[in-house]
């Protein structure tokens, strides 16, 4: 079993930036891949961007792209997710998860990740 928790949420102005973090219970140089998602109100669950475990090779979103950038350092246990220019329409409940069937590929859907954070609250005012 793999614990993770997020932090780093909070209340942001339009444009600002935050950083979330999420720590692993177990050593990330696992093989997982580690992927954020976030869920809006009355909205689906979307992933927002993933890293492989050797931080290789990154997926991002559309509506993210050169604005979020993932990162992890495995000896620290630990996933990052730095956002700038951040949208109102970025206001969600953000989720780490941990993908260990599939190292070297991000999956996208939230299916193929067995680990799940308990959430962090990302709200962006205008």
């Amino acid at each position: 079993q793999v614990q993770l928790v997020e932090s780093g949420g909070g209340l942001v102005q339009a444009g600002g930036s935050l950083r979330l973090s999420c720590t692993t219970s177990r050593r990330t140089s696992s093989r997982f891949v580690m992927s954020w998602f976030r869920q809006a109100p009355g909205k689906e669950r979307e992933v927002v961007t993933g890293i492989t475990w050797g931080g290789g090779s990154t997926y991002y979103a559309d509506s993210v792209k050169a604005r979020f950038t993932i990162s992890r350092d495995n000896a620290k246990n630990t996933v990052f997710l730095q956002m700038n220019s951040l949208k109102p329409e970025d206001t969600a409940a953000y989720y780490c998860a941990a993908d260990p069937a599939s190292p070297y590929v991000v999956r996208t859907s939230e299916r193929a990740y067995d680990f799940w954070g308990q959430g962090t609250q990302v709200t962006v005012s205008a």
